[in-house]
């Protein structure tokens, strides 16, 4: 389950940016491609184990998950491919490359600014 590994690294670049900025992390966004590999439930389990009773529970991961898509070499139609159909669906080649789909971004991170406490 390196879902769980995923979730750490993601955990640890959130506090070192909201440590940078002396904010408090809120919303966490992920872009992951259909050919990453990762289970986006098991992703979002393992985040939900990691962040329970610390103080970025209630930390909200929000996943885009893209497809993946193909762009012909011929015409340069770009393409969503399906049922493992490769040729393009306007000049009927299967000469392509993919362009999305292998995705594992840290898209972005909403913070709120705080004061620390000092008690």
């Amino acid at each position: 389950m390196h879902e769980l590994g995923i979730a750490q690294s993601v955990l640890d670049a959130v506090q070192a940016e909201a440590a940078t900025r002396n904010s408090k992390p809120v919303k966490v966004g992920l872009r992951i491609g259909e050919l990453s590999a990762i289970d986006p439930d098991a992703l979002r389990f393992s985040f939900e184990a990691l962040t329970a009773e610390t103080d970025l529970q209630g930390l909200t991961l929000d996943i885009e998950f893209c497809r993946r898509r193909h762009r012909c070499l011929d015409c340069a139609t770009e393409f969503e491919v399906k049922d493992f159909i490769f040729d393009c669906p306007q000049c009927g080649t299967n000469r392509n490359e993919c362009i999305s789909g292998e995705e594992l971004q840290l898209a972005y991170v909403e913070l709120e600014e705080y004061e620390p406490s000092t008690a």
